[in-house]
């Protein structure tokens, strides 16, 4: 075990106490969950097993002061006392991201300029040269969050969000982050023993997710770099190591994943980004709609992110609940279904009772999740069965 260090990982609101856990099984200690962020303890080990098998994370960031301000000048003068040169070369290419907060400073932007200007300027000072700016993919890539009169600086371990895996080639209208659907099948317990379907898949998001996690295959797989590995203190074997391990960490899936949309063009999307991922064989596409789709039988997990009438306008929103009511009734007995719209009146026309709703954002969206566990006869036969 090598020095441990203090992280934090940020995610999406709704999705922290999921991004605990896999935080813990990776071996993070000291895990406290704040909003939309859970930060942690470990090495540099740890760092890489985070940005590489997290699947609910979008950032692991590396904090490297604190300190409090009480006018502008303060934030220039106290980002220009860090020993920049310890994470950076001359030659090499600088970002920042700033986050303010009734703080003294009023814009993230205003913020994130004086700090670039503070770091540039001290190593100008120091070596009459400068690194340069790369917004796209930089060496490193700072994170100033400015809360009142507290500023946090991190460097940001992970470059550009994790939520782009690097398997998705295209996208429809209204795609999902693949951090949200990886979240949402890990909040519904799936204990991959069953079988899953996405009746309205769309690009295929959802049912590439639930391959990933069906054959225990890290989400970081399949992207080109991570931020830490342009790092000065990258090791380079260790990496490898880790990289190594997850290999011999994957299995097989004995059951079914089936992804289905009316949209012959929408299945066409998802056949190309599955086959991106290499995950073509272990998922059944289907061109037909909701009311033609016939689950495998034995039960499993339903997990449907259907128009919300925002980006996709169905021609009547209220009907189209209604018909994925009737639907789940019908054809989906031992399924549990999980739900996802921002449209709370459309979900009652689902006409089934939710056991549980989570509180998700899709993008700016707030969202309800709701699960309807569909049993073969009624809820309370089924009781009494037990």
């Amino acid at each position: 075990m090598g020095e441990s260090f203090l992280m934090v990982a940020k995610t999406m609101s709704g999705l922290e106490e999921i991004l605990a856990n896999e935080l813990s099984d990776i071996g993070a200690t000291e895990i406290e969950i704040a909003n939309r962020a859970v930060s942690f303890r470990g090495d540099i080990s740890i760092m890489y097993k985070a940005n590489y098998w997290s699947r609910t994370a979008l950032h692991i960031l590396k904090p490297i002061a604190n300190f409090y301000i009480r006018r502008e000048e303060d934030l220039y003068k106290k980002i220009y006392d860090i020993k920049w040169e310890e994470y950076l070369n001359t030659s090499g290419t600088l970002a920042v991201d700033a986050v303010v907060n009734a703080s003294v400073m009023n814009h993230s932007h205003y913020a994130a300029l004086k700090t670039k200007d503070a770091i540039v300027d001290r190593f100008r000072d120091l070596t009459e040269r400068r690194p340069s700016i790369d917004t796209e993919n930089p060496d490193v890539r700072v994170n100033i969050h400015l809360f009142k009169n507290l500023c946090n600086v991190s460097i940001d371990s992970s470059g550009y969000s994790l939520h782009k895996r690097g398997y998705r080639i295209k996208t429809g209208a209204a795609p999902i982050s693949e951090v949200l659907a990886a979240g949402i099948i890990l909040l519904s317990g799936w204990d991959k023993q069953s079988n899953f379907i996405d009746p309205m898949c769309g690009s295929g998001t959802i049912v590439c997710e639930a391959a990933l996690i069906a054959n225990n295959i890290p989400p970081g797989y399949y992207r080109k770099s991570f931020g830490f590995e342009k790092w000065k203190d990258f090791d380079s074997e260790l990496w490898g190591k880790v990289k190594t391990e997850a290999l011999s960490q994957q299995y097989e899936f004995e059951n079914e994943i089936i992804g289905s949309d009316i949209s012959r063009e929408s299945i066409e999307i998802a056949m190309e980004n599955a086959k991106s991922a290499k995950l073509h064989k272990d998922i059944v596409f289907q061109v037909c709609s909701f009311e033609e789709q016939i689950p495998p039988e034995g039960g499993g997990i339903m997990v449907m992110n259907p128009p919300y009438g925002e980006r996709i306008v169905p021609e009547d929103i209220i009907k189209l609940y209604q018909e994925i009511g009737d639907g789940l009734k019908k054809n989906y007995k031992g399924y549990n279904a999980w739900i996802i719209s921002s449209d709370m009146n459309a979900l009652k026309f689902i006409g089934l009772r939710p056991t549980r709703k989570i509180a998700l954002f899709n993008g700016p969206l707030e969202c309800r999740l709701a699960k309807f566990e569909i049993y073969e006869g009624s809820k309370k036969t089924h009781k009494n069965e037990d």
